[in-house]
């Protein structure tokens, strides 16, 4: 028989997560950080569960390949929709429509970040040979950071290798009755992400 000790398990906060009290930190769109109103916490889930048949019940077994929801931020656009043009200007480089010259130019972009991203080759999109342009300056890195009901930074998402899958359109409308300002919603692709305690040098994994 299982015994456990009751206090050792009562919780150490609570206090109560307030939607309001976060912060959103991404490296490579400095205007969308700046006018976030929205951010979700990505759900995840394991793929391909497995069972094991028996004669009587089909015993579950968990899956080995875990999936993430895309992270979705919505944003106030600023008249000069500089914040909106420096997500289509990303979803640009990576769609190329232009041409690979516009590739080459996000590759370039990225360069104070990964200075080896910066190279005089065409970096054709897929193009895998020696001495190729390395492409993380398509990537960013993210983070959410949690407060306090004190407005105290104490937990932090961090989000590897983020990279912008779709922007929402604008609708602009003269019959309009009040003044709503216009948002945007851009949903993000990534590795993975991990929670760290705020400032934290390492990222940690809880477990019971």
């Amino acid at each position: 028989m299982t015994t456990t000790n009751s206090y050792r398990r009562q919780p150490t906060k609570q206090d109560y997560a307030d939607p309001t009290k976060f912060k959103f930190n991404i490296l490579k769109l400095p205007k969308v950080e700046y006018f976030c109103t929205q951010v979700n916490l990505p759900g995840i889930s394991l793929a391909d569960n497995y069972s094991q048949p028996t004669p009587f019940r089909n015993i579950p077994l968990p899956g080995e390949k875990l999936n993430y929801d895309p992270l979705s931020v919505t944003f106030l656009v600023d008249e000069n929709l500089e914040n909106y043009q420096e997500i289509h200007g990303w979803l640009r480089g990576l769609g190329f429509p232009g041409g690979y010259d516009e590739f080459k130019n996000l590759l370039d972009g990225g360069a104070d970040r990964f200075p080896t991203s910066k190279n005089t080759k065409l970096g054709d999109a897929g193009r895998v040979k020696f001495n190729a342009p390395d492409q993380g300056g398509i990537f960013s890195d993210a983070t959410l950071n949690i407060l306090t009901s004190k407005n105290n930074p104490v937990t932090e998402v961090r989000f590897s290798d983020v990279f912008p899958i779709s922007l929402s359109a604008l609708q602009y409308d003269q019959q309009a009755n009040d003044t709503d300002y216009l948002t945007a919603t851009v949903t993000f692709n990534y590795k993975l992400y991990d929670f760290a305690s705020s400032n934290a040098s390492r990222t940690t994994i809880t477990t019971s």
